[in-house]
């Protein structure tokens, strides 16, 4: 119950902002299209819409990893029925702008929402309580920059809920007893890291960090244990593999050939290996503490992830093979990103591509807030404000500014944001760069929220969503676990003693 009701929650907010379009959303969506609507993998319809394409043998290619598009495209043809069946083209600027919310909310809002999902239950086996575990939760879905990529669709943020539910399903195998849940779990494991990478390619190193932790937590168990969780880590990771081959065949001849190895209009992608060569340290320090894309000040209160992780491996010995490739797997994404090209993502809030690595950071806040006195929760509840109101800046005005904006919260958001002035990308999903497309919209914005829809203007808008986070308050207020105080012990009859 408390679970559920916390996910709505984070859900309504995930689906409350819509952010138009841009080069990286496009391209995954004109896959969704070319899917739904002719039946093909090919984009050539719809390359106007982006610059971020792949350009082989003729025809135009999304560029991107496929898994995100293909997640979502279950439910946009379920849409589009809906859409024919009340008399609305989805191949409109309104259907398509309604189709590629939908996409957004169940692949990067779903993988969010499975992230939040994965850390409660981690963090209920490592003895952080209901209220630690809330407490991360909440850092990690409305406090760091996954709430603003679970409205872009982008890959990030199902990526990190992908990792997060392979990592969930690794660390409870060491308390699986019967061989049907260790088989479960190892599936689980494999299947949820595979999809990490079908969704984006470099979650392909985490996921083999992963299969390991899953083998070691399943180690003491015995060789018999070993083997079956080996076993179906590995039929869960080659059924994704197998996916992905299958795409890579059907679109560029091989199952080896990726789309970015046919991309047209980045330079840089052939330095190295796909843009990737060696880290940088001045890279290093913005990623971090940089104004223009660091971490910390995106996202304050992760200043106290060290702190966090590090009293976790102090109280609970048995969180420490998960904790060590938790590290394992931000300190990669670190080095991946300081060693790329294009380290910044572009138009972007916050290191985007570290995003898939915010779950295993907030590991910590759990015990921190569990174990914590006064004045150390005043102070993460403090940090926790902060980032929380730094995000829903972002979010509410636009996660992707411009990379000409070198302090985007100082120069473009904030002061956006103080007067009102919300969802201010004018790009839509069919961006107009073929000059014979109608001008037709659904909102005279690219971006906007359902506030705003529904006639709402301003600050305004965003009042429903803390209107549904009273509730929510209220809700767990009154499902809390009581503590009863015991009764006062009952006298105890002792016969009167002789004089």
């Amino acid at each position: 119950m408390r679970l559920a009701t916390l996910l709505a929650g984070l859900a309504v907010c995930y689906a409350w902002f819509y952010q138009g379009g841009g080069w990286n959303q496009n391209s995954r969506f004109a896959l969704v299209q070319a899917v739904t609507e002719t039946g093909s993998l090919r984009i050539d319809p719809y390359r106007h819409h982006t610059g971020d394409i792949a350009f082989y043998d003729g025809h135009y290619y999304s560029d991107k990893a496929p898994g995100e598009a293909l997640t979502a495209i279950p439910f946009v043809e379920a849409a589009r029925q809906i859409l024919w069946g009340i008399g609305l083209d989805p191949g409109s600027y309104a259907g398509a702008t309604i189709l590629s919310y939908l996409a957004t909310f169940f692949s990067e809002g779903l993988g969010a929402l499975i992230a939040a999902a994965s850390l409660w239950l981690v963090l209920l086996d490592w003895g952080s309580g209901e209220d630690g575990a809330l407490f991360a939760v909440l850092v990690l879905g409305l406090a760091t920059p996954l709430w603003c990529y679970a409205t872009m669709m982008m890959g990030h943020a199902l990526a990190a809920g992908m990792l997060m539910a392979s990592f969930a399903a690794a660390v409870r195998l060491s308390r699986a007893e019967q061989a049907a849940r260790q088989r479960r779990l190892a599936l689980v494991a494999g299947l949820a890291a595979g999809w990490a990478t079908v969704t984006e390619f470099p979650a392909a190193i985490p996921a083999a960090f992963l299969a390991l932790l899953a083998i070691a937590e399943i180690w003491p168990r015995g060789g018999v244990a070993r083997s079956r969780v080996l076993l179906w880590v590995t039929v869960g990771a080659l059924a994704c593999a197998g996916v992905l081959m299958a795409y890579n065949a059907a679109t560029f001849g091989s199952p080896f050939h990726i789309g970015y190895e046919s991309e047209q209009h980045f330079p840089g992608m052939s330095q190295g290996f796909f843009g990737i060569t060696v880290p940088d340290a001045a890279v290093l320090w913005q990623l971090i503490f940089g104004v223009y894309r660091g971490l910390i000040p995106s996202a304050p209160i992760l200043a106290a992830v060290p702190i966090g992780l590090g009293w976790l491996w102090y109280r609970r010995p048995d969180a420490r093979k998960g904790l060590l490739v938790a590290a394992a797997i931000f300190i990669y994404y670190l080095l991946l990103n300081a060693s790329y090209d294009y380290w910044d993502g572009g138009w972007a809030w916050g290191p985007r591509h570290l995003v898939p690595a915010l779950p295993f950071l907030c590991l910590g806040f759990g015990i921190l807030w569990a174990e914590g006195r006064r004045v150390g929760r005043g102070v993460l509840l403090v940090l926790m404000a902060v980032s929380l109101g730094l995000t829903l800046i972002a979010v509410s005005t636009d996660p992707e500014p411009s990379a000409v904006y070198k302090r985007p919260m100082q120069e473009l958001l904030l002061p956006a944001f103080r007067t009102g002035n919300l969802s201010l990308n004018h790009q839509t999903i069919l961006e107009d760069r073929d000059p014979g497309r109608p001008a037709e919209r659904l909102y005279p914005y690219g971006s906007w929220n359902l506030g705003e829809v529904a006639g709402l203007r301003g600050h305004v808008s965003l009042w429903p969503v803390v209107a549904m986070w009273l509730l929510v308050g209220w809700i767990w207020w009154r499902t809390r676990e009581r503590v009863v105080s015991p009764a006062p012990p009952s006298p105890v009859y002792r016969p009167a003693g002789r004089g």
